[in-house]
């Protein structure tokens, strides 16, 4: 357990460190909230004066009205700058009774409320629990003070020791009690205090998704930019050199010195040209620019050797999706031809609402394990950059099912 409130619920709360945080955490808390409530009485007075003058019709004095006037600057002046410094305080001490990780914001007006909540409320709280405890403490000292002519107990008198031992022994009795209560108040204060001071998270990890949108959508622009130079640029050019070294071929007798070099010089141009449009390819396929996800998963399931079923209902896509989409179904189906040992694969592409959904299903041998090195931890970060997930079901003897979900905005 890493905070006091599940560690109520146990039973074994009494022999464990967490009743003394909690009575630990309200001990120091109660000079923070003396300093707190004397001070905002002290600007509460020439309003609370004020007030009880309009109420009892009597006018209202220049001086009243002044001093009114200067304790809400005063108030409106320190209170901000109070406030900020207790969070800072206050979310360093809920270490005493909660080990979870704390997010702080900076929401003015919650650390203000919580300023009144420890100078207001709390105060009457720890008030009773103090009455609680001395009580207690009366009960179980009262063997070893009482003395002629008696003394009170709460409502009642003893007068001697014998008198005095069934409320010792209910004082015995209440120490649990008062751990329990404390530890109950610790938590509810706990509570109060992450609710108002402390964030879960949830802003700095919007950031972060937001983030790492922009990057994925700089990436992409990067890629496109690349694939476009080496289409529009490189490719062309090699395209040309591979013609005009064919043509020069052509113009050199067979049994030229020349054939050979310029013939081997002519493949290797070939050869360059079928790398550098893979490379393209593997960049972002031209194919789906043009034609978008539907068409260019047409198109690599034809190019598969393995019969591929693809069945889909999208139609065009925000373009990091779609690369995201394409890649996911390009590994996939290269890890069942290398891998799976399958005869057919059914290749699903939906899109329900919000979510695009890519599964590829293989009839092959199963027992896919990332950490075999099958491509699959690496699937999972290129889908995990568009905040989308893998899921992956294949047990030994198959079938393989690779799910993709992916965020479509």
């Amino acid at each position: 357990m890493s905070y006091l409130l599940p560690a109520l619920a146990s039973r074994r709360y009494l022999i464990t460190v967490w009743p003394w945080r909690a009575v630990a955490y309200l001990v120091s808390t109660v000079p923070l909230s003396m300093v707190l409530g004397g001070t905002l009485s002290l600007f509460a007075l020439p309003v609370y004066a004020v007030v009880r003058d309009a109420v009892d019709g009597k006018p209202i004095t220049a001086v009243k009205a002044y001093l009114v006037l200067v304790s809400v600057v005063f108030a409106g002046l320190i209170g901000v700058p109070a406030a900020i410094f207790l969070a800072a305080v206050e979310r360093r001490r809920l270490a005493m009774i909660d080990d979870r990780p704390v997010a702080a914001h900076r929401n003015r007006v919650l650390q203000v409320l919580y300023l009144l909540f420890l100078a207001v409320v709390v105060p009457f709280a720890y008030f009773a629990y103090a009455l609680l405890a001395l009580l207690a403490v009366s009960f179980i000292a009262s063997p070893f003070v009482v003395h002629p002519p008696g003394m009170a107990l709460g409502v009642t008198e003893v007068h001697t020791v014998r008198e005095t031992i069934p409320y010792a022994i209910a004082g015995v009795l209440m120490l649990p009690v008062l751990l329990y209560v404390a530890g109950m108040f610790g938590a509810v204060q706990g509570m109060v205090t992450r609710a108002l001071l402390t964030g879960d998270g949830s802003a700095e990890l919007r950031e972060v998704s937001r983030s790492r949108a922009r990057l994925v959508d700089a990436y992409e622009a990067e890629r496109r930019r690349i694939e476009r130079d080496l289409h529009d640029g490189a490719q062309h050019r090699l395209t040309s050199l591979t013609l005009q070294i064919g043509l020069a071929r052509l113009d050199v007798p067979a049994d030229s010195p020349a054939a050979a070099p310029l013939a081997q010089a002519h493949e290797q141009a070939k050869q360059l040209m079928v790398v550098l449009r893979d490379l393209v390819v593997g960049i972002r396929p031209q194919s789906l620019t043009d034609l978008g996800l539907p068409g260019a998963l047409r198109e690599l399931a034809d190019q598969s050797a393995i019969p591929v079923h693809l069945v889909t209902d999208v139609g065009r896509l925000p373009e990091r999706v779609e690369g995201a989409a394409y890649f996911a179904v390009s590994e996939a189906l290269a890890n069942v031809a290398k891998h799976a040992g399958a005869t057919r694969i059914d290749l699903s592409v939906t899109r329900r609402g919000r979510l695009l959904a890519v599964e590829v299903r293989d009839d092959g041998r199963g027992g896919a394990d990332p950490a075999r090195g099958t491509g699959l931890v690496g699937l999972a970060d290129r889908v995990g950059a568009v905040g989308g997930r893998l899921l992956l079901s294949s047990p030994v003897g198959g079938p393989t099912l690779v799910r993709v979900e992916l965020p479509c905005e």
